[in-house]
């Protein structure tokens, strides 16, 4: 039988194939396309309801009036390669070089793509948790290396260190981690991590590590950088990004930090993809990254609340709902609402009551795991009311 080509790779990796070789669209689209026909409340992707702080907003309108619309550095702007650094330096005491150890990317997913492309090839093999971001499974895919998973287990969905020592091995090319955690919402205890790291150091492989909800932590959650963890920093890029932490979500500007060799390989890449992004974009992140702290104290306590509100809804429901100590986003078992496939009751909900979500198979196709079979992902990066309306409906529904 002959190599599927890229493509095919790609989407099959991504759980996107059927049985009878059919490609379909992702349970994203779908539930989005259906949420705007029918008229639902979108819980289902991770993007607000808000605009970005207003001094974001006007940098950008000031930079493009003053003609920063052609291309920016390979590596990025100057100023925001220097407020990432800054950013590192002020929030968790790690020091990059701006020059060397920083490099800009079109959003955190092109970052993810392009240091797969970069390390893993067709005899490795590529580790994430599980459940995992779907685009994790595509790249894995399209590199051609082997994907292994570690499962997120229990009501805080944290890995076993049983399994850890079981996923990372010789063929351990890279370790892929998303800490806070889409899409469950959870923050890696610091000790796992240290036992991921170490399995990792001890196989010689380079550590991603996905990073993007880093100021979205809940309740003193401990949320530690992978590349503050000892034996990690020189073995560790960290991505991150400017979309959920200052409400862009479509300006995609992404950073990646780490080791200068690791970067200029993942350079090598990047420059034959996008090259570059978002000239007018990059002054405007760097003025949002130098925000005074209230800023990322005042959406981390707007977001926490909001969590709570719509996990007081759905709990009203009847979900039985897991603890969210990151993200945007709770998971909510139906079972006791009687229903054991999540991806039937998705569509469902969006067309009655009116709800939208993403049903938790979605991010772990390959599971057997009853419970992520039966399990949604709700969004509470909304207003209020929104959450309001969309509980009530639940609510309503559930009490026929």
């Amino acid at each position: 039988m002959s190599t599927p080509p890229p493509w095919l790779r790609t989407v099959d990796a991504a759980g996107l194939v059927d049985e009878a070789g059919t490609v379909r669209s992702t349970i994203f689209a779908e539930i989005s396309a259906l949420a705007t026909e029918h008229g639902a409340v979108n819980l289902g992707q991770g993007f607000p309801d808000e605009d970005a702080p207003r001094e974001v907003l006007d940098a950008a309108i000031e930079a493009i009036n003053a003609g920063v619309n052609q291309y920016p550095p390979g590596r990025g702007m100057p100023v925001l390669r220097q407020a990432i650094a800054e950013h590192r330096e002020r929030f968790w005491g790690d020091t990059v070089d701006p020059d060397t150890e920083v490099i800009a990317t079109t959003g955190a997913t092109e970052g993810i793509a392009v240091a797969l492309l970069s390390l893993a090839g067709a005899s490795d093999e590529v580790v994430t948790l599980e459940p995992y971001y779907d685009s994790y499974a595509a790249m894995i895919g399209l590199s051609g290396a082997t994907h292994r998973t570690i499962p997120l287990r229990g009501e805080d969905f944290q890995p076993e260190p049983a399994e850890i020592d079981a996923a990372i091995g010789p063929r351990t090319r890279v370790v892929l981690l998303n800490n806070p955690h889409n899409p469950t919402g959870s923050v890696i205890r610091p000790e796992l991590l240290e036992r991921i790291v170490a399995r990792a150091a001890a196989h010689d492989a380079v550590i991603v590590s996905d990073e993007v909800y880093e100021h979205l932590v809940y309740d003193d959650a401990p949320f530690t950088p992978a590349a503050l963890i000892p034996g990690a920093r020189e073995r560790t890029l960290t991505i991150s990004s400017a979309a959920k932490t200052f409400r862009v979500t479509g300006w995609k500007i992404g950073w990646m930090t780490g080791p200068a060799e690791l970067i200029d390989h993942v350079l090598a890449v990047k420059q034959f993809t996008t090259y570059v992004n978002g000239a007018p974009f990059q002054p405007a992140v760097a003025v949002g990254l130098g925000l005074p702290d209230s800023y990322f104290d005042e959406q981390r306590v707007s977001l926490q609340n909001r969590r709570d509100l719509l996990s007081d809804g759905l709990r009203a429901a009847g979900f039985r709902v897991s603890p969210s100590s990151g993200s945007y986003f709770v998971v909510a078992d139906a079972a006791p609402l009687g229903i054991n496939d999540g991806a039937v009751a998705a569509r469902e909900l969006t067309l009655d009551p009116g709800v939208a979500s993403i049903p938790l198979q979605a991010f772990a196709p390959r599971s057997t795991d009853p419970v992520v079979r039966s399990s949604l992902r709700f969004a509470f990066c909304r207003t209020e009311a929104a959450i309001a309306d969309a509980s009530e409906r639940l609510r309503t529904f559930a009490a026929r």
